[in-house]
């Protein structure tokens, strides 16, 4: 889903009649002072846009049914500015389908101590109201993410925006396309999957496009279209000499651009927003997609190597929970480990198809053979990641149910240069360590296709995971086996249950 502005998350607030109108004015006004904090603190992606406080059955229904037909409403904030009886809320939260957070805020930071009188606890018993309102929220068993916090405080800002952009990535992905060109890599177990299931938990639609379909439109594409993509090439990144105009290998990179042009038609002329390619089906293709699909994945677009389509998916929701953070998300694999000496510490790359939104400095425009693929050498971008806190995140298809895997990493720079490793990458210590964290993860059954992400942290990919009602199991710093398997053991006894339950 794409947005003609900023997604919107609705702000509303609960009261009733009891106090009379006067009041009821007092509400309004306050909540809009509530909603203008939030809004004007900076640090919230999406629009808070301020709806009329809500005070019988039949306002909350019309609310939450025009949330849930709304594109640009991503989910909704909702607050008890008074004592609101929650039973007026009941079918409301029952028809509601977008996300939801409960705010526990009021507007005053600090009592009025020599002032406070019962007009005034009257008005402001959020206090009050919020647990009538939480009560009936887990009653009826509402998912929600709850924040609890004066509205001016920057850290409770910072959770919305977590939740928001979780909403944001659940939004797209639920309405997202997906084309995978051929089918998955032979003999592949993890990345098989319930096409079916996936639309039904996450919205997301995969089908299967022949990949000669594709390469008639790359081959359509005028040259001088090629023409200015290679100029742009030029000006962006550091070209490899043999890749120049006039130079030998130049027409490798012509044809690199070839299948870009070629390739964001397709996608955009499918309102496509994912797509897979797999090097053992490239029908009339001449170069395995490098290039293009680092660049379409720097623009947003989700991508899995090997038809892949759940990391792909995966890939664009976590891309759109990022936007405008300012740092990177990339398709990602865990390749090889370094145990030592020193700090243990993981090397992750891909054959070519590594975002560029990742990397520390310029990339640098190169071709080199690939053993693989029985094709021409393909183009690709290479560099290092760039250090920081991350984390990446796996999504497998257990059978009765999907799974989120995610480990908190330090991408850091590599121990010496690897001058002879032609591929972009990313260097990374895992939390708490190599050896507990790999330990985990194949006990998850976490798959070897990633997304690496340092724009997104563990609280919004939680509240995502609670949106998409998909289990979640994250390795951290105080992760330890025994702990960790105690945790599927209870996982698996309660999904199993819940879906008996449905």
């Amino acid at each position: 889903m794409s947005f003609a502005g900023k997604p919107q998350v609705w702000f509303l607030t609960g009261s009733q009649h009891l106090y009379g109108q006067e009041t009821l004015d007092q509400v309004a006004a306050q909540s809009q002072q509530i909603q203008r904090m939030l809004a004007d603190s900076g640090r919230i992606s999406a629009e808070i846009v301020w709806k009329p406080v809500l005070t019988d059955a039949a306002a909350i229904r019309s609310i939450m049914q025009t949330a849930n037909n709304d594109p640009s409403c991503v989910g909704v904030i909702a607050w008890m500015h008074t004592f609101s009886p929650a039973k007026m809320w009941i079918t409301g939260l029952d028809l509601l389908r977008k996300p939801l957070l409960h705010l526990h805020t009021q507007l005053n930071e600090a009592l009025p101590w020599s002032t406070i009188d019962m007009d005034f606890m009257n008005l402001n018993q959020a206090a009050h109201g919020d647990r009538e309102f939480a009560y009936v929220q887990t009653r009826i068993g509402v998912a929600r993410k709850t924040v609890a916090g004066h509205a001016s405080d920057p850290q409770l800002a910072e959770r919305i925006d977590g939740w928001a952009r979780a909403a944001a990535g659940f939004a797209h992905m639920r309405s997202l396309r997906l084309a995978r060109f051929g089918d998955n890599m032979r003999d592949v177990a993890v990345t098989e999957g319930d096409k079916v299931e996936a639309e039904l938990r996450f919205g997301v639609s995969v089908n299967t496009y022949g990949v000669n379909d594709l390469v008639e439109v790359v081959d359509a594409v005028p040259d001088a279209d090629i023409d200015l993509l290679v100029a742009d090439y030029a000006e962006a990144y550091r070209l490899a000499p043999e890749l120049a105009r006039g130079a030998e290998r130049h027409a490798s990179l012509r044809y690199a651009a070839r299948i870009e042009i070629g390739l964001r038609s397709f996608l955009d002329d499918g309102g496509f927003g994912a797509f897979t390619t797999n090097f053992q089906d490239l029908g009339g293709l001449r170069q395995l997609p490098g290039l293009a699909v680092q660049r379409l994945m720097a623009d947003g677009y989700g991508f899995g190597g090997e038809g892949d389509w759940k990391t792909s998916a995966l890939l664009a929701a976590v891309k759109a929970m990022g936007a405008g953070t300012g740092r990177g998300t990339s398709f990602m694999e865990d390749y090889t480990y370094h145990f030592g000496p020193g700090e243990p510490k993981v090397l992750g790359a891909h054959m070519l198809e590594v975002c560029p939104t990742i990397a520390e400095e310029v990339p640098s425009c190169e071709i080199h053979a690939l053993g693989i693929g029985d094709r021409e050498d393909p183009v690709r971008l290479v560099f290092d990641a760039s250090p920081g806190p991350a984390v990446v995140i796996g999504l497998a298809d257990l059978g009765d149910r999907f799974r989120l895997v995610a480990n908190e990493i330090e991408v850091v720079a590599p121990d010496e240069p690897l001058p002879n490793l032609p591929v972009a990458r990313a260097v990374w210590r895992p939390a708490p360590s190599l050896s507990t964290s790999a330990e985990c993860w194949l006990t998850a059954g976490g798959p070897h296709h990633t997304v690496l992400t340092q724009a997104v942290g563990p609280e919004t990919l939680h509240d995502f995971a609670t949106m998409a009602a998909t289990e979640l199991v994250l390795i951290d710093s105080s992760t330890t086996p025994a702990q960790f398997g105690d945790r599927l053991r209870w996982n698996a006894a309660y999904h199993r249950l819940a879906a008996g339950m449905r």
